[in-house]
């Protein structure tokens, strides 16, 4: 949908990266870096100094004990951080259980994996799960591994605390490792809040965390992904990680100590800047009088476009852009199931391109008449 929205001149609200800058001491610390170094391989595993900054940091926030030298593995971004915890934990014809919808990675993950993804229904417009439907999976399929979008990438969706010690005592139970991916741990929602499944009783030992520094930093550019798990797994992640790509880029990690180090005030000020852009947006969507699901977390909504007859999203969000000049994703390319009448907004993006999207959206209805399904 990019290259749709760069074609016609649409508000790119699709992929979901920031147009503004990382913050102003990353960058100057991306300078330094590229002037001073390092410009040669940092230790495969990651450099000392950012496996210790990040380890600091993610103690005080998992509200657990990180070891930098026994629990990190820093990855060329969340997406090799999967890649590699899905190659541990799993051996060819494993099952992974996957909540739908889901981001599209994870199912070409499992299968490049050779393990078989099995699917369990988030339903909407809340994306809850059934857990009787979640129990039978287990009982069915006893999987090696359940992935874990934490908050949820396309859905915004805060797993609850009693959600996860229902995953969590369904793994212990099946013998099942948690795989998680927390890359919008920092982007969430007042009253809801981030629960780490490795800082559950029990669970530290059988999780996986993946996480980056893409959406925290707004550098999805730099591909510094991190993998946080107990010794014997981490031992295992380092091998693979060292066969898929060596390592992350040596200049990126000594840059990003600067921001790892930032005061829990950055923390609390993109929750605020977050929450800000989640409303400007989701007030020109209450003006066009759309149907959607507020998001607990994450910068993403999914909006309901049933009421314009859809049941191919694809040409509607084709149409959309091409016509009304703002991009979404459509629905279907996140589910399993056969939904159609679902579209993915982002709003990583600065007042003024939401209000301009906004603004255009508001034309929407006078041109519905021309939208034709595929």
């Amino acid at each position: 949908m990019t290259r749709v929205a760069n074609a016609c001149d649409a508000v790119n609200l699709s992929q979901g990266f920031p147009d503004f800058n990382p913050p102003e001491a990353l960058l100057a610390a991306a300078e330094r870096a590229g002037r001073e170094g390092p410009h040669q391989y940092a230790v495969t595993w990651g450099a000392p100094n950012f496996r210790q900054a990040f380890a600091r940091k993610q103690s005080r926030f998992m509200g657990i004990p990180i070891d930098p030298d026994a629990n990190v593995v820093v990855t060329c971004g969340s997406t090799e951080a999967m890649m590699a915890a899905l190659m541990t934990a799993c051996n060819p014809g494993d099952k992974v259980v996957i909540f739908s919808p889901f981001y599209e990675n994870y199912t070409a993950d499992t299968i490049l994996t050779g393990a078989m993804p099995v699917y369990v229904p988030l339903h909407p417009p809340e994306f809850t799960f059934d857990p009787v439907a979640l129990r039978h999976a287990f009982e069915q399929h006893c999987p090696k591994a359940l992935i874990l979008c934490n908050p949820g990438n396309p859905t915004g969706k805060v797993f609850t605390k009693s959600e996860l010690e229902l995953i969590a005592a369904l793994a212990c139970e099946f013998d099942a490792f948690v795989i998680t991916d927390e890359v919008y741990e920092h982007i969430v929602y007042a009253p809801n809040v981030h629960i780490s499944m490795a800082a559950l009783p029990g669970m530290f030992d059988r999780t996986i965390t993946c996480s980056s520094l893409s959406k925290t930093y707004s550098i999805t550019g730099w591909r510094l992904g991190t993998v946080v798990a107990a010794p014997e797994i981490i031992d295992a992640i380092r091998k693979v990680h060292d066969f898929l790509t060596v390592g992350a880029a040596a200049p990126l990690q000594e840059a990003a100590v600067t921001a790892l180090e930032f005061a829990d005030s950055y923390y609390r000020e993109l929750q605020a800047s977050y929450t800000a852009k989640r409303n400007i947006f989701l007030g020109w969507l209450d003006k066009a009088g759309l149907s959607y699901t507020k998001p607990q977390g994450a910068y993403y909504v999914m909006v309901d476009v049933s009421e314009f007859g859809v049941t191919d999203d694809l040409a509607f969000s084709e149409w959309l852009a091409r016509k009304v000049g703002v991009a979404a994703v459509p629905g279907s390319s996140f589910f399993r199931e056969p939904v159609h009448h679902l579209i993915r907004f982002h709003f990583a993006k600065q007042p003024e391109t939401l209000n301009a999207a906004g603004a255009r959206l508001l034309t929407l209805r006078s041109h519905a008449g021309s939208f034709n399904n595929g």
